[in-house]
C-alpha cells in the first residue's frame, strides 16, 4: 500500500493511500492510529457472493476497507459503515467520494450494538473484521483511539452482526485462529450457524494466522472446510492469489 502524500482533514494529518494497483484509493489517520491492512481485503474478497446483494453492513469499519472493497467489486449495492469513533467514520464517508461512490453509503456512529438494534434485519450481508483484543487481556495501545480499534469485546460485535442480518443475510469473520472456539461458540449463542470456514497462513507449514468464517441464521451441519490460503511462499514472495488481489484487485 502506498502512501506518497499526507494530507489535513478535519484538523487531523491523513495518508492517502491506494491498494488494488492503485484503483482503490483509502484515506485513513497518519501516524499511530489504525492502519488498514490486508486481513480486511481477504475479508471482502472471501464475502463476495455468486450474485451482488442490494445492501451489505460493515461492523467496526474504521476507514470503510472490507465495505468500500465490496463496492469495488460490485458485490452489493450499497453499504453501511458502522463504527464507534466518528472522526475515523468520516474518513469512510470521505473515501467514498474519492472512488466515486458516496451516495452508495451510510454510516452509523456510536456501539456497534446500540447501532445495529436500530437496523433489525436489514441486511442481506454482513461483514467484520473486529478487534483482535479481548477486554482486560494483553497490553492495550497506549493511543485511545488506537486502543478502541484493537480491543473489543466479540460477543458484541456478534449480537450485532445477528441484529441487521436478515432471514437469508451472510455473516462474514475474520478472527485469529487461535480463538477460533470462541467467536463459533458466540455466533452458535446467536443462532448463526458456520457454512463455510478458511484457515489463513502465514507460510506453509506455520499454524493457522487467521480465520475467514461464513455463518448463516440456519439449522447446523453443511459446513465446507475450503482449501487453506497460505500467504508467503518465501520470505519476500506473496503466494499467487494473494498478489493477485493486492496488487491488481483481482479475486
Amino acid at each position: 500500500m502506498a502512501s506518497p502524500l499526507t494530507h489535513r482533514y478535519d484538523g487531523r494529518v491523513t495518508t492517502r493511500d491506494t491498494v488494488f494497483g492503485g484503483r482503490l484509493v483509502l484515506e485513513q489517520p497518519a501516524g499511530s492510529a489504525y492502519r488498514v491492512n490486508h486481513d480486511s481485503l481477504i475479508l471482502a474478497a472471501f464475502a463476495v457472493g455468486e450474485r451482488p446483494v442490494a445492501r451489505a453492513f460493515d461492523l467496526g469499519a474504521g476507514v470503510g476497507p472490507v465495505g468500500h472493497a465490496l463496492l469495488f467489486w460490485n458485490a452489493t449495492e450499497r453499504v453501511t459503515f458502522l463504527d464507534i469513533e466518528p472522526a475515523v467514520l468520516s474518513l469512510a464517508l470521505r473515501n467514498g467520494d474519492h472512488n466515486g461512490w458516496r451516495d452508495r453509503i451510510d454510516a452509523l456512529a456510536g456501539d456497534v450494538l446500540d447501532s445495529a438494534l436500530t437496523q433489525q434485519g436489514v441486511s442481506d450481508l454482513v461483514v467484520c473484521n473486529p478487534p483482535y483484543t479481548e477486554p482486560d487481556t494483553g497490553r492495550p495501545p497506549g493511543n485511545e483511539s488506537l486502543a478502541r480499534s484493537r480491543t473489543g469485546d466479540i460477543e458484541r460485535f456478534v449480537q450485532a452482526a445477528r441484529q441487521v442480518a436478515g432471514k437469508s443475510s451472510r455473516v462474514c469473520f475474520i478472527y485469529p485462529a487461535a480463538s477460533l472456539t470462541t467467536l463459533l461458540v458466540a455466533c452458535r449463542g446467536q443462532g448463526l450457524e458456520p457454512k463455510r470456514l478458511r484457515f489463513v497462513h502465514a507460510r506453509e507449514g506455520d499454524p493457522a494466522r487467521v480465520v475467514l468464517l461464513e455463518l448463516k441464521p440456519a439449522r447446523p451441519g453443511g459446513l465446507m472446510v475450503l482449501a487453506p490460503l497460505v500467504e508467503w511462499t518465501t520470505r519476500d514472495q506473496r503466494c499467487e492469489e494473494l498478489s493477485r488481489l493486492l496488487d491488481r484487485g483481482e479475486r
